[in-house]
């Protein structure tokens, strides 16, 4: 290989000056070879289902010429394009919630109804009606999800929350999940499992997101290319942030709370920008969701009725508290980090004893086991009732606006069912024959005193826990925040009980204490403290509460902490996630970056390189990046730069820069290729060695790779301690971090006074700001 470049463009001559000499790898028989970082050995570990983002800029040849040629209303036309698909994420997730909630409220609402009607001629009859009407709701989103959408499954916050940490799984943002996702969660939802849709409406959103930015979806013919400038990995993460925020937003009528669940428990990167566009995202959510309940109330819903959108307004309840309260109050931020933690404790065994022994079966056992489960929760809640004894209404408040019994076909307290008086009703049934969201408002509501008794809730309690356990993990989209709520209600009110009974002179209402027993249970489970104090006070609409609240989650997530992980981060390492914490490990600050690299070998490639020695480098490893070297002057070898895996398949795909001399090739040929030529469409595997096909005459001819390598990837010397290094990897977004010997020289110091740079009218040349701080 020739000597002597310092004239190769984009850089490199310059790039040389900072490179160190690289030793020879023992035993390695490569020359130049480079000791892997940790980022290199993770893509080779999960490389099978997940795969690693570039969120670092690849500043070769053709992504500066793209940015020389660039006119100057560019930059407008970014920010406003930009800001266009904020506002598209908010009304797309906005309508997506709308249609999910009123499908969920009607499916719900015609099997009441029905089963309402019959059981006043036999309830055999009716229980009947029932198991058949939820079995086939949740036949069909099992179905939907095995055959058409198996990234569909579950939550998705733990597969976003790996996409946004810069891991990405198949399939988690393409145009058949969304679809999945939205049906799926109605069927799932409408069927009378023991979970929620909120959690789907997270993956909801941020699917949105990325089929907006990348201009639709290409395989279904739904695509626009004037639209399609966020080929970057950096700009889809922005976006889908932007889709996870409206998500929470659409879900819980909490715009505020979206913004902060983006920020505290999904996003790794975060900057003042993406804040503004994100809470403008979460605003026009806000904006449709309201507008469209403002439509219904003409009763153009069918049977969408105060339902749905969740908001328990408790205003009218308790106005103040005790210090004799902050007892019971702590027992319940303690009872619900010890049932959060057991519950991912249980919930994470069950998982792995289903991945397994049972899914590896098939789809008919995933069918199977989904509809089994169905019926075993509708048996449960309809049988369950009938086994209590109805009890007289209470005298209620004539402003109340609360009717006992209720009519039969709508949604409130007081449920008359299997009752042999008018006046009477069936305290477990209020619960069970209702949606999820009109069963906790009725755990909320206030003025309702011994409304439940503690039988029944414990008897609840127990076995929907069971459930939720049981369920979460199927093979159907499965949120846990309504079911954790209505957990974490039930034993709130159960202690608010005994509150009542003990300090019979404190103004205290039952359902305050169900509000802090979900709260309580969130945070002992997800282990969310800021977001979701916040979404609790939105969806409550009571600000006197949040001292409370904030008690309650602070004492859950402790105790939760010292058991185990949160729910998303269990299900995460469940899923093979490789997700990075926000802070190293102790160890890490006893080890050095060699020390995490040393078993770890790089094979690097020439600058020119034979076609025949690239497809054996591609066909022997499954690495992701691999360094170029070339000879100095003095014949040392010298590291140029980094080259990925999925560029290299490009270039071999084409064929346009085989060249048949083993010498550098010229500037002439160095604009064939643009930045678009190397972008792997979002959620997909991208190309694969198997679909690169050569002649014998082409494997012999060689692949000038400096115009297309990253000249200035990110270094750090062997020395250097771990824990410094995992910080610069998670707060970069990087991939790939190189690992050299210490540098022989330095070139330069930049300084914060280095980095003030000041345009002049000109726009040409810049001058230092002014300043009087030492540097």
């Amino acid at each position: 290989m020739l000597s002597g470049h310092q004239d190769l463009p984009d850089g490199i001559g310059m790039a040389r000056l900072a490179w160190t000499r690289l030793p020879t790898a023992d035993g390695a028989g490569t020359e130049g070879a480079v000791p892997a970082s940790p980022s290199v050995a993770g893509d080779e570990l999960f490389a099978g289902n997940v795969e690693s983002l570039d969120y670092e800029v690849f500043e070769n040849y053709a992504y500066r010429e793209e940015q020389a040629q660039r006119s100057k209303f560019w930059v407008p036309y970014y920010i406003m394009l930009k800001w266009l698909f904020s506002l598209l994420i908010g009304v797309g997730t906005g309508l997506a919630a709308i249609f999910i909630n009123l499908a969920v409220e009607n499916f719900s609402g015609w099997k009441y109804a029905a089963t309402f009607a019959i059981i006043q001629h036999s309830y055999f009859v009716g229980f009947l009606v029932y198991i058949v009407f939820n079995l086939a709701l949740v036949f069909s989103s099992v179905y939907i999800v095995t055959n058409f959408a198996p990234a569909a499954a579950g939550s998705g916050i733990p597969e976003i929350k790996g996409y946004l940490n810069g891991v990405d799984t198949h399939g988690i943002l393409l145009f058949r999940t969304l679809v999945g996702k939205i049906f799926g969660s109605i069927g799932s939802v409408g069927g009378g499992l023991a979970l929620g849709k909120e959690g789907p409406l997270v993956h909801t959103g941020a699917c949105i997101a990325s089929l907006l930015g990348q201009g639709g979806s290409a395989k279904y013919h739904l695509s626009s290319r004037w639209v399609r400038i966020f080929e970057s990995d950096r700009d889809r993460r922005d976006l889908v942030t932007c889709g996870c925020a409206a998500g929470v937003a659409a879900a819980f009528r909490a715009p505020v709370g979206g913004v902060l669940f983006a920020l505290e428990e999904v996003t790794s990167w975060w900057r003042s920008h993406l804040m503004w566009r994100v809470f403008f995202t979460s605003a026009v959510v806000a904006v449709v969701v309201q507008s469209a309940m403002n439509w219904c109330k003409s009763g153009k819903c069918g049977h969408f009725g105060s339902g749905g959108f969740i908001i328990w307004e408790i205003s009218g309840g308790q106005e103040d508290y005790s210090y004799q309260e902050l007892l019971p109050m702590t027992i319940i931020g303690v009872v619900g980090g010890l049932l959060g933690a057991l519950f991912n404790q249980l919930t994470l065994y069950i998982t792995k004893w289903r991945r397994t022994y049972l899914h590896k079966k098939g789809k008919r056992v995933k069918i199977f086991e989904a509809c089994l489960i169905s019926l075993i929760t509708s048996t449960i809640s309809f049988v369950l009732p009938l086994m209590r004894k109805c009890s007289p209404c209470p005298r209620l408040e004539t402003n109340s606006g609360i009717e006992c019994p209720r009519p039969p076909g709508t949604d409130g307290n007081f449920v008359n069912f299997y009752c042999s008086k008018d006046n009477e009703y069936n305290d477990l049934a209020t619960i069970f024959f209702n949606t999820q969201d009109d069963a906790i408002r009725n755990l909320f509501s206030a003025k309702t005193f011994h409304e439940y008794s503690a039988q029944s809730l414990i008897t609840f309690l127990v076995m929907f826990y069971s459930l939720a356990v049981v369920t979460f993990g199927t093979a159907v989209p499965a949120g846990q925040f309504i079911p954790g709520i209505m957990i974490g209600s039930t034993y709130g009110r159960l202690v608010g009980m005994f509150v009542v009974k003990f300090y019979k002179k404190l103004n205290v209402e039952e359902g305050t204490y169900a509000l802090l027993g979900a709260a309580s249970f969130l945070g002992g489970s997800m282990r969310m403290t800021v977001s979701l104090c916040v979404i609790m006070v939105e969806i409550t609409n009571n600000l006197k509460l949040l001292p409370l609240i904030m008690l309650v989650l602070l004492i859950s997530k402790a105790v939760g902490d010292f058991f185990n992980e949160g729910l998303y981060e269990v299900q995460a390492q469940l899923r093979g996630i490789p997700l990075l914490d926000s802070r190293p490990k102790q160890v890490m600050r006893n080890m050095s970056s060699k020390d995490a690299c040393k078993n770890q070998k790089v094979v690097s490639l020439p600058r020119v390189s034979r076609i025949v020695d690239i497809i054996s480098v591609l066909r022997s490893n499954k690495h992701n990046g691999f360094p170029v070297v070339d000879r100095g002057q003095n014949g040392e070898s010298l590291v140029i730069g980094l080259i990925l895996r999925s560029h290299l398949l490009v270039l071999l795909q084409s064929k346009a820069d085989f060249q048949n001399s083993p010498f550098p090739c010229g500037p002439g040929i160095l604009n064939r290729h643009n930045t678009s030529d190397f972008v792997k469409p979002a959620s997909s595997k991208g190309k694969s060695i198997d679909d690169i096909h050569l002649t014998e005459d082409e494997l012999g001819l060689y692949l000038d790779l400096a115009p297309f390598l990253n000249p200035s990837p990110y270094i750090v010397p062997e020395d250097m301690s771990l824990a410094k290094v995992y910080n610069l990897f998670r707060q970069l977004g990087l991939r790939h971090i190189f690992v050299v010997p210490r540098p022989s020289r330095v070139v330069g110091l930049i300084t914060r006074q280095d980095l003030l740079l000041e345009e002049n009218a000109n726009n040409v040349t810049t001058e230092l700001q002014s300043t009087s701080v030492r540097f």
